[in-house]
């Protein structure tokens, strides 16, 4: 049987949101099986936790954010990568601010400290979403799809015109039946453009924005001075976010995804046109091994 799975002890870090510069506290602990991923605002006496969904992500301008009776947190997409990578069903996410730490900017800091907690299976069966017919959300040039699948794997492609960029650096795909997670996407970082940034500060975001937590790009290049960790690391990035934002679903997908210019809010109009067609999916656990996708069988990390 494949087991849900949940942190071992409590956790906690400290780090500085993206948007607002603000110092943020993070504690991450244990939860029992079937209550998936819950966030709690711990600096609001009124606020209550309350567990992911699809349709609580209410803000997609900068980020993945979820609002729940006014109560914000932004930032999420990162974290919840990391949860799927690590194959956690549950678990409980105490912050002191509206908005996640972005630590360095990739979700390999909260790899860590999820590792470091330690990771430990429940006597439930995991449950998956199996994508059972074609679901497309599409946007002028932009579109994402969901197709039934033995596995999970991602075909994504991005689209910017600059000299950082390559061509043939925009485009991936990636079967998790033979990828790596943690080594592969984890470590690949957010970006941006400089002129980009010092609109947003100009306008009270970004505040908490620096070359230690994002690569950072002039009209020619790539201003960190390490360069990249990836030569493709810009859409390794956009299939980290992906997995985080499609993980907001509540259980890890067997399906296949494709996108060409995808982002936040497409992402989260795909799962919400999943959830709206109740005969595009099923629910499924897998009690014998034997009956479990034979491209699962190996998976090295995610959702598993």
């Amino acid at each position: 049987m494949f087991q849900q799975r949940t942190l071992k002890t409590t956790i906690r870090a400290v780090g500085v949101g993206l948007h607002s510069g603000e110092r943020v506290t993070l504690v991450l602990k244990p939860a029992p099986v079937n209550s998936g991923i819950v966030f709690h605002r711990v600096d609001l006496p009124e606020s209550t936790p309350f567990r992911v969904t699809p349709a609580l992500v209410n803000d997609t301008r900068l980020s993945s954010t979820l609002v729940k009776d006014g109560v914000r947190v932004g930032t999420i997409e990162h974290i919840m990568s990391a949860f799927a990578g690590l194959g956690i069903d549950n678990a409980v996410v105490e912050v002191d601010a509206p908005e996640m730490p972005i630590m360095d900017g990739s979700a390999a800091p909260f790899i860590y400290l999820l590792q470091s907690a330690g990771i430990v299976d429940q006597h439930a069966a995991k449950q998956f979403v199996r994508v059972l017919k074609p679901i497309e959300v599409c946007e002028g040039d932009k579109w994402v799809r969901l197709l039934p699948h033995d596995g999970y794997k991602v075909a994504l492609t991005i689209d910017f015109a600059h000299p950082a960029f390559k061509k043939s650096a925009q485009t991936i795909t990636l079967d998790f039946a033979d990828t790596n997670y943690v080594s592969e996407i984890a470590r690949a970082r957010t970006f941006g453009f400089i002129h980009e940034v010092e609109y947003l500060r100009m306008n009270g975001l970004a505040r908490g924005g620096s070359m230690d937590n994002a690569i950072v790009i002039d009209e020619y290049r790539i201003l960190n001075e390490g360069g990249l960790r990836f030569e493709d690391e810009f859409v390794r990035h956009k299939v980290l976010d992906l997995v985080g934002d499609l993980y907001i679903l509540g259980r890890p997908l067997i399906a296949a995804f494709e996108g060409y210019k995808s982002g936040h809010a497409m992402n989260n109009k795909l799962l919400r046109a999943l959830l709206d067609d109740e005969s595009s999916y099923e629910i499924v656990s897998f009690e014998n091994r034997d009956d479990v996708p034979s491209s699962f069988h190996d998976l090295p990390a995610l959702g598993i």
